[in-house]
């Protein structure tokens, strides 16, 4: 891949942010937050590798939804997303849909995010532009939830 760029400015898993969300009274999934570890925010179409690990388990893209905004993306529809701003400020929330949610305690979650900075391009490469390295992974704590 060549040069990457990492500016850790703030932690990019969220902690105390991990819980099950429910639907119908039933535990649907779970669900925690986001930040880019940037200095700035960027439109969600620069977003070029996004994956989740659960203890050790990869989560399947048809089960997560990238929520910011007050809309819900798939995956797949990230890099159509050239309207959509991520604030720097403001975090994502990644819900996981999984039928019961997940078990009360620690929780090993890896967060793959790599995406493209739209204004530095690539020296000699004038279509190819400077990655950078949002990745993070860390233990999470889901706190028991009552419905």
């Amino acid at each position: 891949m060549g040069f990457v760029m990492r500016v850790k400015l703030t932690e990019t898993l969220r902690d105390g942010t991990l819980k099950n969300y429910f639907e119908n009274g039933k535990k649907a999934g779970y669900q925690f937050d986001v930040r880019l570890a940037y200095y700035r925010g960027q439109y969600l179409s620069v977003i070029d590798e996004f994956n989740i690990e659960v203890d050790n388990e990869k989560v399947d893209d048809m089960d997560i939804r990238f929520c910011v905004n007050g809309k819900e993306f798939l995956p797949c529809q990230l890099r159509e997303a050239y309207y959509e701003f991520w604030n720097i400020k403001k975090p994502a929330t990644i819900k996981v849909r999984r039928e019961g949610g997940l078990a009360a305690g620690e929780h090993n979650v890896k967060l793959t995010l790599m995406f493209r900075n739209p204004y530095l391009p690539q020296p000699g490469a004038e279509d190819r532009y400077t990655p950078v390295d949002s990745c993070d992974e860390k233990v999470l704590v889901l706190e028991d939830t009552i419905a």
